[in-house]
């Protein structure tokens, strides 16, 4: 029986900062560095054969940061676009809180939650659904299928459209999900069903 991990990368310095992020390659803050013996934690009972990570260096950090801790830097750790976090589009650098004041809250809400309502020049999750379920089904389900324990480490939107496609989330209900910096969501894989451990 096959077991999926999903794991919010660790606080980056934009977080902290607490700007739109999206596509701009911010590394880790301090906090987020340090959080990441509390993140190993959690996986250290934990088998894990394969690694899924984004290229983006926030994410790369949390897999290096992780896997460090774990002693467990000889995994095999394979890096996608796919599995890169909504592009904010013309939000990018801004501060979300001035945003907030700029268009309004539920404006806001709508563009970083709802499923089809992208931000100016940016990315919907329906279009983050587009390019990372595609790749989620051709190489992490597969080794899922072949009984392989796989550790995906991303960022929130990317991992939000994998919990939407797993948990068969409807559109209208994935506006409600949020996933915290560093969390942890386990799912046993089963007979080409997922359980939430």
């Amino acid at each position: 029986m096959a077991k999926l991990f999903l794991q919010r990368h660790l606080k980056s310095q934009w977080n902290l900062e607490n700007k739109f992020t999206g596509w701009t390659d911010v590394p880790l803050c301090q906090e987020g560095v340090e959080s990441a013996k509390t993140a190993a934690e959690k996986l250290v009972d934990l088998k894990i054969d394969k690694v899924y990570t984004s290229p983006l260096i926030r994410n790369r950090e949390t897999v290096s940061l992780i896997l460090k801790n774990l002693g467990k830097e000889k995994l095999p750790v394979i890096f996608d676009k796919a599995l890169d976090e909504r592009n904010y589009g013309e939000l990018q650098g801004l501060n979300k809180d001035e945003v907030r004041k700029q268009y309004g809250q539920e404006q806001v809400r709508l563009w970083r939650r709802s499923f089809d309502i992208a931000p100016p020049g940016g990315e919907s999750l329906k279009d983050v659904c587009k390019r990372t379920i595609p790749f989620y089904k051709k190489y992490i389900e597969k080794d899922l299928k072949a009984g392989k324990n796989v550790l995906v480490v991303a960022s929130h939107n990317s991992l939000r459209a994998i919990v939407k496609y797993v948990e068969k989330i409807s559109d209208e209900k994935i506006i409600d999900l949020e996933l915290p910096f560093g969390a942890l969501v386990k799912y046993q894989f089963d007979n080409n069903q997922y359980n939430k451990i």
